[in-house]
């Protein structure tokens, strides 16, 4: 099955929301996502873009994508966040994931970062086995740190 990666556009939002529930099914968060097609358009395309998005698509479809944020290091400057890389069960294990992720480090090399950095879930062998094929360093001593929405509402309660 062949595919092409490219930079998505507001019309993809639709298929890429599908994928992010996807992933959320995978990852046992089903009800988890809050995020509307809607939202991706106005976050991803309006006039305060929060993120770049690139989609991989086959026969029409939309069967991966990879979607990055700007962050800043105190430590290394500019850098980039990897929110999601996700591939669509019936395209794993094509080239689809690592040509994805060739996009994501293009993008980040052309500007500038010096360092993409993403979360991966400790039980998901394949996608770890995957990044540290690629270079990545997976710090198994750092822990990923949530503030959800209800926790920012009771801290502050307390100020």
């Amino acid at each position: 099955m062949s595919f092409s990666i490219r930079t998505a556009v507001a019309d993809d939002m639709f298929q890429v929301l599908g994928l992010i529930k996807e992933l959320a099914k995978f990852e046992k968060e089903d009800n988890a996502v809050e995020v509307t097609v809607d939202n991706l358009i106005k976050d991803g395309f309006g006039a305060n873009k929060l993120f770049h998005c690139f989609v991989g698509e086959s026969n029409g479809e939309i069967v991966g994508i990879a979607l990055v944020y700007p962050r800043y290091s105190t430590w290394k400057g500019p850098v980039i966040h990897l929110e999601d890389l996700i591939v669509t069960k019936k395209m794993r294990g094509k080239g689809l994931g690592n040509a994805l992720l060739g996009e994501v480090i293009k993008y980040g090399h052309g500007l500038g970062v010096k360092r993409i950095c993403w979360e991966v879930l400790d039980w998901n062998d394949p996608a770890i086995d995957f990044y540290e094929s690629k270079g990545a360093n997976v710090m198994r001593d750092w822990d990923v740190v949530h503030l959800n929405e209800m926790g920012i509402q009771n801290f502050m309660n307390t100020i």
